[in-house]
């Protein structure tokens, strides 16, 4: 007993197969961010009243950077498969699908390149 319609059987349409990967993906880099989120957010509540000499030297730390750009990155990514998710959902037409696919990613990497070469700059150069 097959679970698939004579049509497709006929046409040969089934599983795209990468489903599941991409809910894994989805629920691990959602794991992921738990504990980023956490420690950024009892991080910046210690800096309260810290002024900028002070979060700069706190961003010049090597491990804070390091966890910072793991944020940024994971935090992204979970946001452009998000977004793709809905985009393939919900916008109807191939052209205006790829192309707001083309865009969410583009806008995800322009971010991420910003706030991670952003980091860099005050870890290297103060």
């Amino acid at each position: 007993m097959s679970l698939r319609t004579p049509l497709g059987r006929a046409r040969g349409l089934g599983s795209a197969k990468d489903g599941s990967s991409h809910w894994w993906a989805q629920r691990l880099t959602s794991l992921a961010l738990v504990p980023l989120i956490l420690w950024f957010v009892f991080s910046v509540a210690l800096m309260a009243g810290a002024d900028y000499v002070q979060f700069l030297e706190w961003v010049q730390s090597p491990v804070v950077a390091g966890l910072l750009i793991l944020l940024i990155s994971v935090g992204l990514l979970h946001s452009q498969q998000g977004m793709q998710v809905v985009i393939e959902d919900y916008v109807h037409g191939e052209a205006s699908k790829v192309l707001s696919l083309f865009l969410s990613l583009s806008v995800h990497v322009v971010l991420g390149l910003t706030g991670i070469l952003s980091i860099l700059m005050i870890l290297f150069r103060g």
